[in-house]
């Protein structure tokens, strides 16, 4: 299964994880804003109008209202990306990365607007009453690239369970387990019990429960984060200035964060925006076609919301709970991760300004004279001896590092093979910097609600998590459809089920590496779809504002 998940990860590297991808990302919505002339910001008060049924008309053909619609695709893309994404960003990439999620999500807007009006304009009946839409949709009916079309929809039906399924009921596991000691298989079992009664139902079911979870839990986090920030108010502006500051030069070390380089910035900041908002993945365009309109464009318009919401402002407040606190840059006693650990050869001290120079262009994958050990350790006592390495963890130099075997200090030899820990079963402890929801949940319990704040990110994921899976059960129900037909949809909708309780007690490192593959095989067809269509969305954009009549 290693060599399987390798294999992957080799793979990705010339997808999702190669130089040009986030560069393809942006400039397709850079693109498109030009294009269509900055519809985020013309468009942005017709489209709340819009979601709020200022222009609604009887008689429109769909299975939900404009904000239900707004509803189920928001619950797919507020989900752990808002939480532990953003910590991990800025764990990554300092507060410039913070910036460049704010980029994307402001391309994304437009795009998102480009690709919900296709999905719309193309969307189909099915037999048994039922809207079926999504990019799959214009790709056959308009492209003629049937091809490009059920490659879409099989990296949509394995993204459901790698983004939308699996990863979300593991946190919400792994959290509960640890906030409430409740255990794992415990969790999963009534959670997907929950999960079955509600996308049995379909997109009515679905709409009607996401509409009513999106505002709860939305307001709870809000409100959760702003007890952190009005806390610690006197620290927003110079927080807000350093995601500013930093955005084209790189975030400069402090205290114990070795600094980010601006492409390493960069990058994480847009995979980041890109996993959280899903703009140009072509996902919430499936949830966005449901909706009552005879107007491909007004959902469009209201879809512009979506990246503002989900990243403007969630993404932002966990941002600002982080940055705020100043935990980013803080060490904390924790058990490290093997994938967090790197032995590098020679020691190096953090006090040195040199040593941190080189350490950090090693982490920020530049040019550098640190290279990664080999060799034997010999630990006594739970205490490693000798001076011919030094222990990176979580991008950052360890402290007070001791090793442990069934809970005892460990004496023998430890073997590290290219920076590597190789030998089994010990548990390394000390200070490093810490990520993902770790940090959100240190960060939430720096304000008035102390140590009780750590419970509003386990909920928050809770209701985050266990939402993007109900929405992600409807994008891969729809590309299903369109692969097999209506038919047969009991067999998705069971295995996902299944694998949703699965995934709360074994590890599914090998699903998330297929996802990570599959994203981009939705993202790649659905951006040069667009492109594709370009000349028709303008189109399409100014038939709808000749046609439109506000007193209608």
């Amino acid at each position: 299964m290693q060599i399987i998940n390798n294999v992957l990860l080799f793979i990705d590297g010339f997808l999702g994880g190669s130089w040009y991808f986030p560069y393809l990302l942006l400039g397709t919505g850079l693109f498109f804003t030009i294009y269509l002339g900055f519809p985020q910001i013309r468009y942005f008060k017709h489209a709340r109008n819009v979601l709020t049924g200022k222009y609604a008309t009887d008689g429109c053909k769909g299975d939900t209202s404009h904000f239900q619609a707004l509803a189920t695709a928001l619950s797919g893309t507020v989900g752990t990306g808002n939480i532990s994404g953003v910590a991990f960003a800025l764990y990554l990439g300092g507060p410039a990365a913070l910036f460049w999620m704010w980029v994307t999500a402001f391309l994304g807007m437009t795009t998102k607007l480009v690709e919900v009006t296709l999905s719309h304009k193309y969307r189909q009946k099915m037999s048994d009453g039922t809207i079926a839409g999504g990019p799959m949709y214009f790709m056959d009916k308009r492209l003629n690239m049937k091809w490009l079309a059920i490659v879409f929809a099989i990296a949509t039906i394995v993204s459901s369970f790698g983004v939308g399924n699996m990863p979300q009921i593991n946190t919400i596991a792994v959290g509960m387990s640890n906030s409430f000691s409740i255990p794992p298989m415990l969790t999963g079992a009534i959670l997907a019990i929950i999960l079955a009664l509600v996308i049995i139902g379909g997109i009515t079911r679905i709409a009607k429960f996401t509409s009513m979870i999106v505002p709860l839990m939305s307001a709870l986090y809000i409100l959760g984060a702003l007890a952190v920030i009005v806390y610690q108010i006197e620290n927003l502006v110079p927080s807000f200035l350093a995601v500013f500051s930093d955005a084209f030069n790189g975030s400069s070390a402090i205290g114990g964060f070795l600094g980010a380089s601006f492409i390493y910035a960069f990058n994480r900041g847009v995979s980041r925006g890109l996993f959280s908002n899903e703009a140009g993945l072509g996902s919430s365009a499936i949830a966005h076609a449901s909706a009552r309109s005879n107007q491909p464009v007004a959902q469009g318009m209201v879809s512009i919301l979506e990246p503002f919401v989900d990243t403007i402002i969630i993404c932002t407040l966990t941002g600002m709970v982080i940055l705020c606190s100043g935990v980013w840059q803080q060490k904390f006693d924790n058990n490290f991760q093997r994938s967090d650990m790197a032995f590098v050869a020679e020691q190096y001290v953090e006090d040195q300004p040199e040593h941190r120079d080189q350490i950090f262009k090693f982490l920020n994958q530049q040019s550098s004279e640190v290279k990664l050990f080999s060799g034997h350790i010999n630990v006594e006592q739970g205490i490693a001896q000798g001076t011919d390495f030094t222990l990176i963890n979580a991008r950052s130099f360890a402290q007070d590092v001791t090793y442990q075997l069934d809970k005892q200090p460990f004496s023998g030899v430890l073997t590290i093979e290219r920076g590597r820990l190789v030998t089994p079963s010990i548990v390394v402890h000390g200070k490093s910097l810490v990520h993902s929801t770790k940090l959100a949940i240190i960060a939430f319990q720096q304000g008035y609600l102390g140590s009780y704040g750590q419970y509003i990110v386990t909920i928050a994921l809770l209701l985050f998590a266990f939402s993007t899976a109900i929405s992600w059960a409807y994008y891969g129900d729809r590309a299903f459809i369109y692969l097999f037909g209506i038919k047969h949809i009991t067999w998705y909708r069971v295995i996902y089920v299944a694998g949703f309780f699965w995934a709360s007690f074994v590890d599914t490192k090998i699903i998330w590496t297929l996802a990570a593959i599959s994203v981009v095989l939705m993202t790649l067809p659905n951006l040069f779809a667009m492109l594709m269509l370009a000349k028709e969305m303008k189109q399409e954009l100014r038939r709808y504002w000749q046609n439109f009549n506000p007193n209608d």
